[in-house]
């Protein structure tokens, strides 16, 4: 008898689909967590990015003042009139002190770090920037190097999506800004 109370059980249907069901709610809840952490990591990269851009094109405003206006020929370059000659004149600015202030970071060893709470939000390294000076009085100003200012930098954001399982994402964020005169 024993024996045919077991199979019995065993061919019993009900609640059958319940481990079903917690297995796909879990899976939808992994996905779901997956997918709001990478939107996080995007968010966090976008609005760096933006920044290191108004860094960038505030540190090219900032060379207007030493800007040759060739607008009649259609060029411009950073040139100061030194005694008869024309020499270079290329602010860099100041762009880390421009970052601290515009996204509230702290200095932190080699890193400008910003903090939420007590925990680390995102780290910013290694700032590299490239400013293009146009050349002066070209020959054919058709085909001529503009003054432009690339620059790129280090951006390392901790996951949280699986604890320690994850190491951080680290991207390299790249922005450009050129000089043009308007009038």
């Amino acid at each position: 008898m024993k024996i045919r109370e077991i199979y019995g059980i065993i061919r019993n249907k009900k609640g059958s689909s319940f481990p079903l069901i917690v297995f796909v709610a879990l899976v939808l809840a992994m996905i779901l967590c997956g997918v709001s952490e990478y939107m996080r990591l995007m968010m966090i990269a976008q609005g760096v990015r933006d920044a290191v851009q108004s860094a960038v094109v505030s540190t090219v405003n900032d060379n207007y003042d030493d800007i040759y206006h060739g607008v009649r020929e259609g060029y411009a370059g950073g040139y100061q009139l030194v005694g008869a000659s024309w020499e270079d004149s290329v602010d860099y600015g100041d762009i880390y002190a421009y970052l601290d202030k515009t996204l509230g970071l702290q200095k932190s060893g080699g890193y400008h770090v910003k903090y939420a709470g007590e925990s680390v939000e995102y780290k910013l390294s290694g700032l590299a920037v490239d400013i293009r000076n146009a050349p002066l009085a070209p020959s054919d100003p058709a085909g001529v190097q503009s003054f432009l200012a690339d620059a790129a930098i280090r951006l390392e954001v901790p996951v949280s999506f699986g604890g320690k399982i994850l190491p951080p994402m680290g991207i390299n964020l790249r922005v450009r800004a050129k000089y043009m005169s308007v009038f």
